[in-house]
């Protein structure tokens, strides 16, 4: 019998928690979460197979409470990726990571700007290739 594969994701006031392969666990294996879903209050997403729960919950909380319940499954924490790429200040993209704005406002901005953020302009530019 495989063992449920977890990745955890520590959000604000809740976490979520995504069975990466349900689709090969048995049914009584399935049912055991959906039971501790359910006590919980949670809502679980058999689209997605991803359930919530609303509780404040750090990973390695998590993980203790599986232990504890006797629940068999490897675990990930889910950390998401920081940004720390310079935003533009200006214009209509305002607060918009460089990395995020458009191939043709990038363009733009190349040919028409001439303030303090150039250099990281043309870096983005470079880092896509084109010139």
């Amino acid at each position: 019998m495989p063992k449920a594969y977890l990745i955890f994701r520590k959000l604000h006031n809740s976490y979520s928690v995504h069975i990466k392969n349900l689709e090969k666990l048995s049914v009584a294996q399935i049912q055991l979460f959906q039971t501790f879903v359910e006590s919980r209050n949670g809502i679980f997403d058999f689209n997605t197979y991803t359930f919530v729960i609303q509780k404040k919950l750090e990973f390695f909380e998590f993980v203790n409470l599986l232990k504890k319940l006797s629940i068999d499954a490897e675990c990930e924490e889910y950390i998401p990726l920081i940004k720390t790429q310079p935003r533009i200040g200006f214009g209509q993209y305002k607060g918009m990571h460089l990395s995020d704005l458009p191939d043709s406002y990038l363009s733009w901005l190349q040919s028409n700007y001439h303030g303090k953020q150039k250099e990281d302009i043309l870096k983005e530019i470079n880092k896509r290739g084109y010139r």
